[in-house]
């Protein structure tokens, strides 16, 4: 009997078998961090960039538990300052692509399939593994919560025929944060667009409690649990071809708290609300 995709969500969104390691980047001369199961070879792997004023280390959970279920997660830790490069980003991810699948990780008895790479990031990082995806070839792209970059991602997006998840809140879609929208619609390869349901923006961000103080959008436990959970089936099921996660990959399927938006569908504008003073008049003519 199939599994329930309500079941494959619940058990998805806890830690994976496998035992994590953490390494450092730096060692072979890119700053960044770097998780891997204890012990395997031929891994898929996937490179991570960080958003805006934020670094690795503010994604240290889901990064984690992506490698729990069997993946090496490496991640840049550079342009992390209020003017960052959005190139110089991607040319990172593409490094740290490099070292992970040319390199011998841990004591020597972990290393990376080489065609099973993916490139993923948050905000900016989205963006920065899109353009990344437009100069190497890899098995699948995560783009989550993506905002503008320079270039811009969806200008990009018609060059690839990569396989893309693209993840976005449901109520910022359309803000002035998020080309969610834009990147879906001029994706050239199979993209799926999902929303879910109250998630914000920086909602997978941990542990910057002055910005949050600052209104710049607090850390969401259930935004990042579903994130984790619908990123790590994606990778499953397009990078390992593992059919028990197709439904991630479907955008036929339906998974609970979560929307597939087709973005060529026109946008329904939402009606101005009156204030009790406005209606007042209008019903006294």
């Amino acid at each position: 009997m199939s599994v329930s995709v309500k079941s494959l969500l619940s058990t998805l969104s806890a830690r994976g078998p496998h035992r994590v390691l953490r390494g450092n980047l730096g060692i072979a001369g890119q700053p960044g961090v770097v998780f891997t199961p204890e012990s395997g070879l031929g891994l898929p792997a996937v490179a991570f960039a960080h958003g805006w004023l934020t670094s690795a280390e503010n994604y240290k959970s889901l990064l984690e538990h992506v490698a729990s279920w069997g993946f090496v997660v490496a991640a840049p830790d550079t342009e992390r300052g209020p003017i960052p490069s959005h190139l110089d980003l991607a040319t990172d991810l593409l490094t740290t692509l490099d070292i992970v699948s040319k390199v011998r990780l841990g004591d020597g008895t972990i290393s990376v399939h080489p065609d099973r790479l993916a490139l993923a990031g948050h905000g900016m990082g989205a963006g920065a593994a899109v353009i990344a995806a437009a100069q190497r070839r890899v098995a699948a792209v995560a783009a989550l919560f993506p905002s503008p970059t320079s270039p811009a991602a969806e200008n990009i997006a018609p060059e690839l025929d990569t396989p893309g998840l693209i993840l976005a809140g449901a109520t910022d879609l359309d803000s002035v944060n998020s080309n969610a929208r834009a990147l879906a619609t001029a994706w050239a390869g199979p993209s799926l667009l999902r929303t879910i349901d109250g998630a914000s923006h920086n909602g997978i961000i941990e542990g910057r409690r002055l910005f949050a103080a600052l209104g710049a959008g607090r850390y969401e436990h259930k935004t990042e649990k579903a994130t984790r959970a619908l990123l790590t089936g994606y990778l499953l099921s397009a990078l390992l071809g593992d059919k028990t996660y197709a439904p991630f990959t479907d955008p036929e399927a339906d998974l609970p708290h979560t929307k597939v938006v087709d973005p060529q569908a026109p946008v329904e504008e939402e009606a101005p609300k009156l204030s009790i003073g406005t209606v007042a008049k209008l019903i006294r003519g």
